[in-house]
């Protein structure tokens, strides 16, 4: 009985002290790691979609925060649509565990990325979207070996692009467009150190010509459209080539297209609307599985190929040109 009366008050003795630990003692996230979003908070102005992130609460369990299961480091940082007037802060840099960095549709967001920002060293991917951020795209962010993907779509950011972005070793996908940039396309772009990544560069103030360095990689995605983009696309096509979407539309691009002889068979969507190609369209294209083709608003003539799939489209792919014809446009004569 009295054993029975010891175990009682025992347990009942560790269950109080239990819960009156210290958050410190108890919690599951890192001091440090709490300290630093906290901060981060602040320097945000304590906006409303950040409530959750409170001292008296473990900051494994705030929203848009997600913890490494191994090690208990903040590993993650995903905010979306939320109500932000303010700067990014140095204080970011301060999470040296961080691997996910996304801050999307934040409108109010401004000013530029900060230089501590190369302090996260395990960083594999960075969205900054949507946000009212400006100024020129960092050559700093190339410090960022770890990155695999980097979208800074959907700024304000103008300038060039900074041909050291191409010494990124694992990096996938690079989402520029939606910005102000200027100035050509990298002759580094030739020159990617590691993968070749799917490339956004769309709805910029891009020109020059593309350059021919471009020849020596392969790309499987590449999405130019809305720029002022000039000469000859021909370094993009050829049987060796591994492309599957390429969007050149809405440039100046002008060249003769019967003379690209040659069509990688993984080519599924071409779209080369609204430029000043000219000549007629190659034969090679019927052998092609294109999905989607669009060749309208250039200074095309002749008579549209038969075979493959160049009559599943209706005449918006091809109209409005010098004199293409053949169906699905009006007959040749």
């Amino acid at each position: 009985m009295k054993t029975s009366f010891f175990t009682f008050t025992f347990t009942v003795t560790i269950a109080l002290l239990c819960s009156t630990l210290p958050l410190s003692l108890s919690q599951r996230c890192n001091v440090k790691d709490q300290i630093t979003l906290l901060r981060i908070k602040n320097s945000l102005g304590n906006p409303t979609v950040l409530a959750s992130w409170t001292s008296d609460s473990d900051c494994c369990k705030w929203h848009y925060v997600e913890c490494d299961s191994y090690n208990d480091r903040i590993k993650s940082i995903t905010i979306f649509s939320g109500n932000i007037s303010a700067t990014l802060p140095d204080t970011l840099g301060n999470l040296p565990y961080l691997e996910t960095l996304i801050l999307r549709k934040l409108t109010n967001l401004t000013g530029q990325i900060p230089t501590t920002i190369t302090k996260l060293t395990h960083l594999k991917t960075l969205t900054i979207s949507w946000t009212d951020l400006s100024g020129p795209i960092p050559s700093f962010l190339s410090q960022l070996k770890t990155l695999t993907a980097l979208d800074l779509s959907y700024n304000n950011f103008n300038g060039s692009i900074p041909p050291e972005l191409a010494t990124l070793p694992n990096l996938e996908s690079l989402h520029l467009d939606r910005n102000a940039l200027t100035g050509p396309i990298p002759d580094s772009f030739g020159n990617f150190t590691g993968k070749v990544p799917a490339i956004y560069l769309s709805h910029n103030l891009l020109n020059g010509s593309v350059p021919k360095s471009l020849a020596q990689v392969n790309f499987t995605w590449l999405d130019l459209s809305k720029n002022k983009l000039q000469g000859d696309l021909s370094v993009f096509f050829g049987s060796n080539k591994t492309i599957e979407t390429a969007d050149f539309s809405r440039n100046m691009f002008e060249f003769n297209f019967s003379t690209l002889n040659e069509f990688p068979a993984s080519l599924s969507v071409l779209d080369l609307n609204h430029n000043s190609i000219y000549g007629s369209l190659p034969e090679r294209l019927t052998r092609l599985e294109l999905q989607s083709l669009n060749v309208s608003y250039n200074r095309l003539c002749g008579e549209i190929p038969l075979g493959g799939r160049l009559q599943n489209y209706d005449s918006t792919a091809y109209f409005h040109n010098r004199c293409l014809c053949g169906f699905p446009l009006t007959a040749c004569f």
